[in-house]
C-alpha cells in the first residue's frame, strides 16, 4: 500500500463514500501480511515512499510470484531484483504489464510512468562494459522509484579522454553512481572533476587479485577524492534506491 491509495481510502472514509469497516478490510493487512515463509511488509510504501522489493536470489520462482501476487493487491508497484526468466514468466502471468530486464536481472510493474515535478537527474556510469548488468540495476531501481536517469557507460580510466569528452553529463546530474570492477579507481576520477555527490559501486569483475571486488571495494573506500559513497560489492539496487532518495532532496515540489 502506498501514500496515495491510503489517502483516498481516509478521503473516502471522511465524506462517507465507504463504511468504517470496508476502510478496515482495506487497512487489515497494515502492518505487514505473513504468509508462512514470508512476512510482507505492506507499511513499507508509506514509510519510504515504495514498497517492499523483492531480492529473488535464493528463493524459488513459486516463492516469488506468491510475494508479487501479495505486493500487487495491496496496490504498489513492483521491483524484484536477481530475477530470472522463470520468474518473470510467473510474475508475468500475475500482471501482463511486467517488464523483465534480462542485463539488470530485474522486474519492474510500475502503475504510473509520471516522474516526480522538478527531480533532478541521476548520471549512471560505469568504467567497462562487463560493468554494464550492475549499472543497469543501479539506473532501473532509480528510474522505477521515480527519478530521471542518465547513462554513460564504458568510460574507464584506461581511456581518459571518453570521461573528459563527456562533461556535460557530469554537469547536469544531481547524483553520480560509478559502478567500476578490477582497479575501481573510476569513482576517485570523477569525484576530482565534479562538486556533485558520488556513489561509488564496486563489481566483481577483474583477474585474480581482484578477489572478486574486494580489490576495487578497497580502492573505493581509500579514494582520495572528496564526496564519495561506498556500497557493496555488486550492489547496484543499493546505489540506485541512495541515488534516488538525494536526488529526492533536492526537489522542490515534495
Amino acid at each position: 500500500m502506498n501514500r496515495s491509495t491510503l489517502k483516498k481510502i481516509l478521503d473516502d472514509l471522511h465524506a462517507k463514500k465507504i463504511k468504517p469497516d470496508d476502510a478496515m478490510d482495506a487497512l487489515k493487512i497494515l502492518p505487514y501480511e505473513d504468509i508462512g515463509f514470508a512476512k510482507i511488509d505492506h507499511h513499507r510504501g508509506i514509510r519510504k515512499g515504495f514498497p517492499e522489493v523483492i531480492y529473488c536470489e535464493g528463493k524459488s520462482p513459486e516463492q516469488v510470484a506468491m510475494i508479487a501476487k501479495k505486493i500487487l493487491s495491496a496496490g504498489g508497484d513492483l521491483l524484484a531484483t536477481r530475477a530470472d526468466k522463470a520468474i518473470f514468466k510467473l510474475i508475468k502471468k500475475l500482471n501482463p504489464k511486467a517488464e523483465f530486464n534480462e542485463l539488470a536481472r530485474t522486474i519492474v510493474i510500475k502503475y504510473s510512468k509520471k516522474r516526480k515535478k522538478g527531480a533532478g537527474t541521476i548520471l549512471v556510469s560505469s568504467a567497462g562494459t562487463s560493468d554494464i548488468p550492475v549499472a543497469e540495476e543501479a539506473a532501473i531501481t532509480a528510474e522505477t522509484l521515480g527519478s530521471f536517469v542518465d547513462r554513460m557507460y564504458d568510460v574507464g580510466v584506461a581511456g581518459i579522454h571518453r570521461i573528459l569528452d563527456k562533461k556535460e553529463h557530469f554537469l547536469k546530474a544531481r547524483v553520480i553512481v560509478v559502478v567500476a570492477g578490477m582497479d575501481g579507481v573510476l569513482p576517485g576520477v570523477i569525484g576530482g572533476l565534479v562538486d556533485k555527490p558520488i556513489i561509488a559501486v564496486p563489481t566483481s569483475i577483474g583477474y585474480g587479485t581482484s578477489f572478486k571486488g574486494v580489490s576495487a571495494l578497497l580502492t573505493m573506500l581509500n579514494s582520495c577524492a572528496s564526496g564519495i559513497a561506498t556500497v557493496n560489492i555488486d550492489n547496484g539496487f543499493g546505489a540506485g534506491y541512495l541515488a534516488h532518495m538525494i536526488n529526492m532532496l533536492g526537489e522542490t515540489g515534495k
